[in-house]
C-alpha cells in the first residue's frame, strides 16, 4: 500500500528530576494544554476533545517507557536470530503510543486483553524486562514459567489476561471479562485488543452483537497497522472503516500514532462503555517489522513507506519534539535516557540468559484442576501407570 494511502505505559515509578541532573521544569506537574494531531472522526458519538491535558513528568514518563518498549523489542529481535528464542516472535516496534496511551487512560482494576504481540502491553501493565526475556527465552523466570512463549504472556494481577495465538478469539473473552465487571458492579472496563486482520472474523462480531444487547463495559480496539500479515486492508476488508464496524456500536478513530490522542480516546471511551455500553475505538497505528520474524516485512510494501512513516508519524519522535520545544529536557538529556534504556535491557536480557530452564515435569502442571489427572492408567484402567507430579 502506497504511504498515501494511510491517514496522516515496564512503567516504573520515578520522577523526572531522577532522570535529569538539572531541574527540567519549574514544576513537573505542571498542567500542560496539547492538542493532538489529528481530529478524532467518531461514529455514532460525539468525538473527544483534541485538546489533551499533560505535565512535564508524565510526557517524560511517555518518551521513556515508549523508548524501553522500542529497544526491548529491537533487542528480542537480535536474540531471535541468534536463535536463543524459537518458535512465534511477534514485535511491536512502531506501535508504542497504542500500550502507553491506554495505560495512561485506565486503572490497573480495568482489563486488557490481546492477540499474540504482547510483550509491550505486558510491560506497560507492569510486567518487568526479566519477565519478559525469560518468557521469550523459555525460562523459568518468565511470566509464564517459560510455558507461554512470545504468544502467551500474562499478568492477571494487574488485569492483563493475555496474550493469545488465535486470530480473534480473545474478542470474545474480553467480552466475557466485561459481562463480570458488569455482574460485580465493579466500575472497570475491559478493552479487548484486535488487528485489522481479525477484523473480519465473525467471533468478533457475535461478541460485539452480546456486548450491546447487554450493555456490557466491552471497548473493542482495533490495532490497524493497515496489513493482515502481508495483505493490505483494502485488499481483505470491503469496508476498511473499522470504527463503523459495530453499526449500532459507537465508534471512534483515533490517530494511534500520537500518545495524547491515545490517552485521551481510552478515557472517553471507559466513560462511554460504562455509561451507555460497547464502543470500538480503531487506532490508526503501523508495525515497523514484518508481522512475525519470518516475515521481512518488505515484499507487500516499500522501503520508502516504512521509512516515510518513521519520519513523519513515529510516536517517540513526536513526544521528543514535544520535550524540546516546551523546554522540559534538551537533546543531550534525551539522549542519555535512551542509553540508560540500553543498559536496563542489557542487564535484563544478562539475567534471563543465567534463569533456569522448566524441569521436564513441568508439562504435566497447570493442565488439570487440583488432584486431577495425576494417574495414568493403562488401557483397561485398571493398572495405574504413572503418577505424575
Amino acid at each position: 500500500m502506497a504511504l498515501s494511502r494511510l491517514s496522516s505505559s515496564s512503567f516504573k515509578p520515578f520522577s523526572a528530576a531522577s532522570i535529569f541532573n538539572r531541574p527540567i521544569s519549574s514544576d513537573t506537574t505542571a498542567s500542560l494544554t496539547i492538542e493532538t494531531s489529528l481530529p478524532f472522526t467518531a461514529h455514532n458519538c460525539d468525538p473527544p476533545s483534541r485538546s489533551v491535558t499533560t505535565s512535564p513528568s508524565e510526557l517524560i514518563q511517555f518518551f521513556r517507557t515508549m523508548a524501553l518498549m522500542r529497544r526491548m523489542e529491537i533487542a528480542a529481535d537480535s536474540l531471535y536470530k541468534a536463535k536463543l528464542i524459537r518458535g512465534f516472535c511477534h514485535l511491536y516496534d512502531g506501535q508504542e503510543a497504542v500500550a502507553v496511551g491506554m495505560e495512561a487512560g485506565t486503572t490497573k482494576k480495568d482489563c486488557i486483553i490481546t492477540a499474540y504481540r504482547d510483550h509491550c502491553t505486558f510491560l506497560g501493565r507492569g510486567g518487568t524486562l526479566l519477565e519478559v526475556y525469560s518468557e521469550l527465552m523459555g525460562r523459568r523466570d518468565g511470566c509464564s514459567k517459560g510455558k507461554g512463549g512470545s504468544m502467551h504472556f500474562y499478568k492477571k494481577d494487574s488485569g492483563f489476561y493475555g496474550g493469545h495465538g488465535i486470530v480473534g478469539a480473545q474478542v470474545p473473552l474480553g467480552c466475557g471479562l466485561a459481562f463480570g465487571q458488569k455482574y460485580l458492579k465493579d466500575e472497570s472496563v475491559t478493552f479487548a485488543l484486535y488487528g485489522d486482520g481479525a477484523a473480519n472474523q465473525g467471533q468478533l462480531f457475535e461478541a460485539l452483537n452480546i456486548a450491546a444487547l447487554w450493555d456490557l463495559p466491552a471497548i473493542l480496539v482495533c490495532e490497524n497497522n493497515h496489513y493482515g500479515m502481508g495483505t493490505a486492508e483494502w485488499r481483505a476488508a470491503k469496508s476498511p472503516a473499522y470504527y463503523k464496524r459495530g453499526d449500532y456500536v459507537p465508534g471512534l478513530k483515533v490517530d494511534g500514532m500520537d500518545v495524547l490522542a491515545v490517552k485521551q480516546a481510552c478515557k472517553f471511551a471507559k466513560e462511554h462503555a460504562l455509561k451507555n455500553g460497547p464502543l470500538i475505538l480503531e487506532m490508526d497505528t503501523y508495525r515497523y517489522h514484518g508481522h512475525s520474524m519470518s516475515d521481512p516485512g518488505s515484499t507487500y510494501r516499500t522501503r520508502d513507506e516504512v521509512s516515510g512513516v518513521r519520519q513523519e508519524r513515529d510516536p517517540i519522535e513526536r513526544v521528543r519534539k514535544l520535550l524540546l520545544s516546551h523546554d522540559i529536557a534538551t537533546e543531550k538529556e534525551l539522549k542519555d535516557t535512551e542509553k540508560e534504556v540500553r543498559k536496563e535491557v542489557d542487564e535484563a536480557i544478562a539475567k534471563a540468559k543465567d534463569s533456569p530452564m522448566p524441569d521436564p515435569s513441568d508439562l504435566f502442571t497447570n493442565v488439570y484442576a487440583k488432584g486431577y489427572g495425576v494417574e495414568a492408567f493403562g488401557v483397561d484402567r485398571k493398572e495405574v501407570r504413572v503418577t505424575l507430579p
